[in-house]
């Protein structure tokens, strides 16, 4: 995966809250044991803390640290995404939005762009408070993205993915499909409360996976704000990590992985083979209409 050197990175379409200090309140979850356990549950590339309960005692989020200030001075062009972990999420979080952006448009629709949200250790959401260990979610009350960098790391080391940067380019394009899915009306469907292989909250997310193939197809091919698409490369070893990611994250695989045996009945995003069925049909696909896991 590759960005053109030359290309403009927008990095107001992030907000990079990390050392900043979470003012009142307490969060109902935290790390260790509680943070393994929120995995387990399933907030995994989820929706909101408030799904599970994760919520606080009327928690805020935290004024923009510096950190804000040094992205925007480092994080440029595309030379340097192709350098640095947080420009390329940068990037990714670009690419991905030029092409909701154009998508929606052609179907007539208007498209309402969304941050991401660097955060270190916990976070403060209209979604209620969540710390890092419960990985990257979607916050429909706000309509951000929340992201703790550390969590690549954590796909590798905790999840077995086999990482490269493209893994980390699904897990953006993912919670954005959360986004997509919120824009359309969709994403209600799996605030049911019911868990299981076939409830609607599995149905979301399988759906916002294939909303990440889809992202993956036009990748290369959609113009950013210079005209030229940001992306210019992506292999064919690129969807082989996207694949990867998809499957190291599957509720058998975690469960299998923390608890020791699968209990479908409890399942909130998908196997890994399900999850990873859906990337590539959007990815071979290229066509968000063909994401109807509800059929």
């Amino acid at each position: 995966m590759r960005f053109d050197d030359d290309a403009d990175l927008d990095t107001s379409e992030v907000q990079d809250v990390r050392g900043s200090r979470i003012p009142g309140g307490r969060a109902t979850i935290g790390g260790g044991l509680a943070g393994l356990i929120a995995l387990v549950l399933g907030l995994l590339f989820g929706v909101g803390p408030d799904q599970l309960g994760l919520t606080s005692d009327g928690d805020q989020p935290g004024a923009t640290s510096s950190s804000l200030a040094q992205l925007r001075q480092t994080c440029l062009k595309g030379r340097d995404a192709n350098a640095q972990e947080d420009c390329r999420t940068v990037a990714v979080v670009n690419s991905v939005q030029a092409y909701w952006d154009r998508e929606f448009a052609r179907r007539g629709g208007t498209y309402t762009r969304a941050p991401t949200v660097f955060f270190g250790g916990r976070v403060g959401t209209a979604c209620g408070t969540a710390s890092s260990s419960v990985g990257p979610f979607y916050c429909p009350g706000d309509r951000k993205v929340y992201l703790d960098l550390g969590f690549f790391d954590d796909l590798r080391t905790k999840f077995g993915s086999g990482g490269g940067p493209f893994a980390q380019a699904y897990v953006v394009a993912h919670e954005y499909g959360h986004h997509v899915q919120n824009l359309t009306g969709t994403l209600a469907r799996s605030q049911d409360g019911v868990t299981g292989a076939n409830s609607n909250s599995v149905k979301v997310e399988l759906q916002a996976d294939c909303y990440a193939g889809v992202w993956a197809r036009h990748a290369t091919t959609t113009p950013s704000s210079s005209g030229r698409p940001l992306l210019t490369s992506l292999t064919d070893a690129d969807i082989r990590d996207g694949l990867d990611a998809a499957g190291a994250v599957g509720d058998d695989r975690i469960q299998e992985r923390y608890q020791g045996r699968v209990t479908p009945e409890t399942w909130t995003h998908g196997s890994a083979k399900q999850r990873q069925q859906w990337f590539y049909q959007g990815f071979t696909s290229g066509d968000m209409a063909q994401c109807n896991t509800f059929r």
